[in-house]
Parts: structure tokens; sequence; C-alpha cells
């Protein structure tokens, strides 16, 4: 048994020296924003959550507040809104870090209204985050992907090593790839955070050069720590390493 357990740990990878996040400089992922989904609950924890991820090397923050038809119903002109005093109160401490705000899009009913009225807050080339239910893949999740392309959106689909149900077919990864979607991980999956399967199929994306985005998604300090795990596993410094990245352009 003891023999089993010692070749467990033994099989892991050889945590590396914390990797320095100047080289991706920007992230396109987070709930930042004080008060509005599950993310900082006041301007106090986004100020500590921003100030924290520029210690990583960050110097320029994309947030995206949840946007969800039953719970989390924010619009462009909330999340501006919240945009502006958080930038106010950046400049009166003195934080000098670029911060700007999309929203990461739950693909429900609305979303298709959102898209027909090309209402969406984008970043950098037009990108629209997007995640899915993690229950079972949505029916009408082509047709989305089509209309987003049609409205003149490139999508970007959050953390997709999280959706379970494609765990067992890389085809579908690939998929999405050939459709032009754009694959953003969450750095904390390298860290078994959500699960050891996971991390099995971040470090294979990363491994079949699929990922083009990575983000923080982090909502608390909790996650603070688990970026600083992250910033020292090989998959991460294979991932910044290769410099295929478009973090750096935004």
């Amino acid at each position: 048994m003891f023999g089993k357990i010692s070749q467990l740990f033994q099989s892991r990878p050889k945590l590396l020296d914390p990797i320095d996040l100047s080289v991706l400089r920007c992230d396109v992922h987070s709930h930042f924003l004080p008060g509005i989904d599950d993310g900082a609950p006041d301007m106090e924890a986004s100020l500590a959550l921003i100030r924290s991820i520029q210690e990583f090397g960050y110097s320029k923050v994309i947030t995206t507040p949840h946007v969800m038809s039953d719970y989390y119903r924010n619009t462009p002109e909330i999340i501006l809104g919240k945009l502006d005093d958080v930038r106010e109160a950046l400049e009166k401490e003195g934080v000098n870090v670029t911060i700007e705000a999309a929203a990461e899009y739950y693909l429900d009913a609305e979303f298709m209204d959102l898209i027909k009225a090309k209402n969406l807050l984008t970043f950098g080339d037009n990108y629209v985050l997007f995640e899915l239910p993690f229950i079972s893949e949505p029916p009408n999740l082509k047709n989305i992907i089509f209309e987003l392309q049609l409205a003149g959106y490139k999508p970007v689909l959050a953390h997709p090593e999280r959706y379970s149900f494609f765990h067992m077919s890389i085809e579908r990864y690939e998929e999405f790839i050939e459709n032009d979607v754009i694959l953003q991980l969450n750095m904390n999956s390298l860290t078994g955070h959500y699960s050891p399967e996971v991390q099995r199929i971040s470090e294979t994306l990363i491994e079949r050069d699929m990922i083009r985005m990575v983000g923080s998604d982090c909502h608390h300090l909790g996650h603070i720590e688990l970026m600083n795990h992250a910033r020292k596993t090989p998959a991460l410094h294979r991932l910044l390493g290769e410099g295929k990245l478009l973090n750096k352009g935004l």
C-alpha cells in the first residue's frame, strides 16, 4: 500500500520556480468588479485581488463578470459603471494597473437575443467570452457559435477543460479549433483544484497546442493562492514558453 502511494507522489511532475506572468501581460478572465456576481463582494476585495495579480507580473486586466439571465442579470451599463468605480479607486490608491471589462456570457435562453441585438461586451479583436452549462452540452451550441460569427464576433470558450462531457473526445476540442473558436484555459486547472481529470485534460490540450488564451478566472484570494502554485507547474511554463498565446497582444 505504502509503496503505491510513494509511486503516486513520485509520478507527479516536479514543480519549477514560479514563472513571471509579465510574459502574459494581460489576464482575460476574472471577477473583480465589486458586488455584481460571485467574485469580489466589495471595493476593498476588488483592490486586494488586483494588487495580488499585479505582484505576479500582470500590467493589464480584462475582467469578465457573469451574465446569466436567471441569476446575474448584468447589462453593459451595470458592468461599465462598476468599471468606472474601480478605475477611480485604483487611481486614488496609486495602483498602476490598466483595467477593462467585458463579460462571461452563459449560454442560456437570452444569449441568442443578445447576439442578435449586438449587445455584447467584447475585448481585444471583438472577442466574446462565453461559458457552457457543466451538466451537458447544449444542443444549440453549434448554432450559437455560427450566430456569433455571423454577427462579427470572435467566440472564446471559457475553461473548455472543465466540461466533463468533452473529456472522452479530443476530437470535440479539435472541432472547436477548426471552427475558429478560441479555447481559453483556466490557469488553476493545472493545480488539480477542479479535479485530477480536469488537470489531465488541461495538460493534454497544452501538449496538443490547442490553447490560445489563458485566464485566472479569479474570484477570491483562495484563487490567488492557487495561481501561485500554478505558476510553478511545468505545463504552464511550457504554455507560456511557446509564445503563441494571444494575451500579450490585448
